[in-house]
């Protein structure tokens, strides 16, 4: 984070740009299932496989409610979907065919109840703009506390599940809307306000419920910041959670590389 070290030089590889795009929003039964789609396409697509996101029902319903342009492109409501996203390097290679394999022996094993395909570039980004459009809908609803969090890919389901019982348990009518990166364990687990709560009421209890996060995060050996870094906002938590001798260490580390604290002073420790 820019706290023991300034970039002077960076090398970049480049990788040819995509020439092929399957673009697919998956409607699934429960939230349990979208482990194993991923599996089952992570299997037969490899890296042609370029995005797997998670979309719980009610980020479609906040952004449908509150941003325009955004729509639901199912008849029926279902639980939670996954965006599924595959790109080649390769004219007219054979993406479709892939992911409708998946998704047939998806449907058989009741994991996928429903599917829809981007025909075109326009129908491509009205699919990702559900997804991309989940924080702006959530602030226009209310207040909202974010989490950025990572846990082991295989504990997603969990973590969710546990956390959402345990926040609904402290404070019932709060409304939890994951979203985030199956493919690598990152979660946006935010939080938006109960529809009958002031959100300076909500707002006053986010550190007691940010608490019950992190202590899950934490327990299944996750990350409290994932994509963001730890900066100031983070600063307290990361005392809270990280031992005195790792907090020593680094401590010790950024005085002995910037000993005049000029590197993004006030940042991490």
């Amino acid at each position: 984070e820019g706290t023991l070290g300034i970039i002077t030089k960076a090398v970049l590889k480049l990788f040819p740009a995509p020439k092929t795009t399957m673009t697919v929003l998956a409607a699934l039964p429960e939230l349990t299932a979208i482990l194993n789609l991923f599996e089952a396409t992570r299997q037969l697509c490899g890296d042609r496989l370029t995005a797997f996101e998670l979309i719980s029902r009610i980020a479609i319903d906040l952004g449908v409610a509150h941003i325009p342009g955004v729509i639901d492109p199912f008849e029926n409501a279902h639980p939670c979907y996954a965006l599924i996203e595959l790109t080649s390097p390769r004219a007219n290679d054979e993406l479709r065919t892939e992911i409708e394999t998946v998704l047939e022996k998806a449907f058989e094993d009741g994991i996928v109840t429903d599917a829809v395909f981007a025909e075109s570039d326009a129908q491509r980004q009205e699919l990702w703009k559900i997804r991309e459009e989940i924080p702006a809908a959530q602030t226009r609803e209310g207040a909202s506390i974010k989490h950025d969090i990572s846990v082991p890919v295989s504990q997603t389901v969990a973590f969710i599940t546990e956390a959402s019982k345990q926040i609904t348990q402290a404070l019932p009518g709060i409304r939890p809307c994951p979203f985030g990166h199956i493919g690598d364990g990152n979660i946006h687990f935010n939080l938006t306000q109960p529809a009958e709560m002031t959100s300076e009421d909500f707002m006053a209890q986010a550190e007691a419920l940010t608490r019950i996060v992190y202590d899950l995060v934490v327990e299944m050996k996750g990350s409290i910041s994932a994509e963001h870094g730890i900066g100031a906002f983070k600063r307290k938590e990361l005392a809270h959670y990280a031992s005195a001798t790792k907090i020593d260490l680094m401590r010790s580390i950024k005085q002995a590389l910037d000993p005049d604290n000029i590197m993004n002073p006030g940042k991490i420790v």
